[in-house]
C-alpha cells in the first residue's frame, strides 16, 4: 500500500506532499482509497460531504443502528510540501489493521468502517477539517460556501470541478448517531515518544488552537526615495509582532507561530502597502491561549501605533480543548496492556484532528505511533516500519476488542 502512494501528489523537487483539497493529487488519492476497500470486499460509501466509507458488515450508514459502528481511519490530503505520514499512516494502517483481523480470523460483531475524511490540512482553502467540521456540523454549509483558495476559486468551485455536488454538503448527525467509536492513529508530531522509548502511545486531550489573520495597513512608496522617517512601512510592525508572538508564547509555555504572510505590492523597491500574517496558537489550556493572544495582539497594536499603521486581527478558526472520552480512552488502555510490557503512555498534542472534531458528538480516541525525528509537516517526517508494524497490531487489538465481543 506505501508503495502504491508514495508517488501520488508528490513534488520530486522537495520531496514533499501536496495533496491539495479537490485538485488531481487528491482525485488520486481518493481512487486509491477506493480500490484498497473494494480489493477487500468492502463497501464502498461516499458521503454529502465527499469522505470517503468503506464498510464491512454493513451496505452504508443506513443499514447500521445507533451506537453500533466501530469507526477507524484518518485523512490523505497534505499541508503544503508535507511529509508521507500525517494522515496517510492512519489509512494505510486502518486497511492493514483489518487485514490483521482477518488474519487471526477475528470476526466482528459490530460492523467496522474506514473513513478518509477530506481536507483535514485546510492547506488550500485555509480552515482546517471541513470534511469532518461539515459532517459534524461544526461548520455550516454557508461558511464553507464562502471558502476561497489563493486563486480566487471557491470550495463550491473546485468540488464541483472535481465531479462533487457542493449543494449537498451540511451535518450528518444520521451517520454520526451511527458510530459507538472512533479511534485514528496518526504519527505522532513530536518526540515524546521517541523520548520515552514506546512505539505507541494513546492521546489524552488536543490543546485549544486556532488560527488569526492580522492585517498590517500602511502606505507604499519608493524603496530608494523614501525618507525613513517619512515612511508608514507596515512590514516592521509585522515582524514586531512576529518577535512579540514568539516572547509571549514562551512565557507562557504556549506555541505561537507566523507561517504564512502575503504582501502588497510585493516589490523588491516597494514599501508595503500591506502586510498580512497569519498566526497559528496553541495551548495547554483556554486561559494560557487567550493571555497569549491577548498578548500578541497588544504588542501589535502598540507597534502598529508607532509606525502610523492602521491594524486589523480576524480570528479564522478556533478549536477549544478536546479532551477524549475517558471510558474509551481507559478502555484502549485496558486493551493495549494485556500484551504490552509495561503500561502504554497516555499523552497530550497540540495538533489538530479530525478525531477532535468528532469528540463533540462521538466517543473518540487516538493512538500515537512514534516519530523518531520529531517532525512532522515536512518531509523529514518519520516512523520507522517496526514502529508502524507496532501501530497496526496494536489498532487491530484495539478494533477486536471494541467490535469483536
Amino acid at each position: 500500500m506505501w508503495q502504491e502512494l508514495r508517488p501520488l501528489g508528490r513534488n520530486s523537487a522537495t520531496g514533499g506532499y501536496r495533496r491539495y483539497a479537490w485538485t488531481g493529487a487528491d482525485a488520486d488519492c481518493r481512487a486509491w482509497f477506493r480500490t484498497q476497500a473494494e480489493a477487500r470486499g468492502l463497501a464502498y460509501e461516499l458521503d454529502r460531504n465527499g469522505n470517503q466509507w468503506a464498510w464491512l458488515g454493513a451496505t452504508g450508514h443506513q443499514d447500521v443502528a445507533p451506537g453500533d459502528a466501530v469507526v477507524t481511519g484518518s485523512h490523505l490530503d497534505s499541508v503544503p510540501d508535507g511529509g508521507a505520514f500525517d494522515g496517510p499512516l492512519g489509512v494505510v494502517s486502518s486497511f492493514a489493521a483489518l487485514d490483521e483481523l482477518r488474519s487471526r480470523g477475528a470476526e466482528p460483531a459490530k460492523p467496522l468502517a474506514i473513513v478518509n475524511f477530506g481536507d483535514e490540512e485546510g492547506a488550500r482553502f485555509g480552515l482546517a477539517c471541513v470534511g469532518s467540521r461539515l459532517t459534524a456540523g461544526a461548520l455550516t454549509p454557508e461558511a464553507a460556501h464562502e471558502l476561497r483558495d489563493a486563486d480566487g476559486i471557491s470550495l463550491p468551485q473546485a468540488m464541483e470541478r472535481a465531479g462533487y455536488d457542493p449543494d449537498a454538503i451540511g451535518p450528518d448527525p444520521e451517520r454520526l448517531a451511527t458510530i459507538g467509536a472512533f479511534v485514528e492513529l496518526h504519527v505522532e508530531q513530536g518526540r515524546a515518544l521517541d523520548l520515552s522509548g514506546d512505539p505507541v502511545g494513546i492521546a489524552s486531550a488536543i490543546w485549544p488552537h486556532g488560527r488569526w489573520r492580522f492585517d498590517f495597513h500602511g502606505e507604499a512608496n519608493h524603496a530608494g526615495t523614501t525618507r525613513l522617517e517619512d515612511r508608514r512601512d507596515p512590514m516592521l510592525s509585522y515582524a514586531a509582532t512576529v518577535l512579540a508572538a514568539r516572547e509571549q508564547a514562551r512565557l507562557a509555555g504556549a506555541l505561537a507561530t507566523f507561517g504564512k504572510i502575503s504582501v502588497e505590492p510585493n516589490g523588491v523597491n516597494a514599501i508595503p502597502s500591506l502586510v498580512r500574517g497569519w498566526l497559528d496558537s496553541r495551548a495547554p489550556d483556554q486561559d494560557t491561549l487567550d493571555t497569549v493572544i491577548h498578548g500578541i495582539e497588544q504588542a501589535a497594536a502598540e507597534r502598529a501605533q508607532r509606525d502610523g499603521i492602521d491594524l486589523t486581527v480576524v480570528r479564522e478558526s478556533f478549536t477549544p480543548v478536546v479532551e477524549f472520552e475517558h471510558a474509551l480512552r481507559d478502555e484502549l488502555s485496558t486493551i493495549l496492556g494485556k500484551t504490552a510490557e509495561r503500561p502504554v503512555p497516555v499523552l497530550g498534542t497540540g495538533a489538530g484532528h479530525d478525531a477532535g472534531i468528532l469528540s463533540g458528538t462521538v466517543p473518540t480516541a487516538m493512538l500515537f505511533v512514534r516519530n523518531p525525528t520529531g517532525v512532522s509537516h515536512s518531509p523529514a517526517e518519520a516512523a520507522e516500519e517496526d514502529d508502524c508494524a507496532a501501530g497496526v497490531l496494536a489498532l487491530a487489538d484495539v478494533l477486536e476488542g471494541l467490535a469483536c465481543r
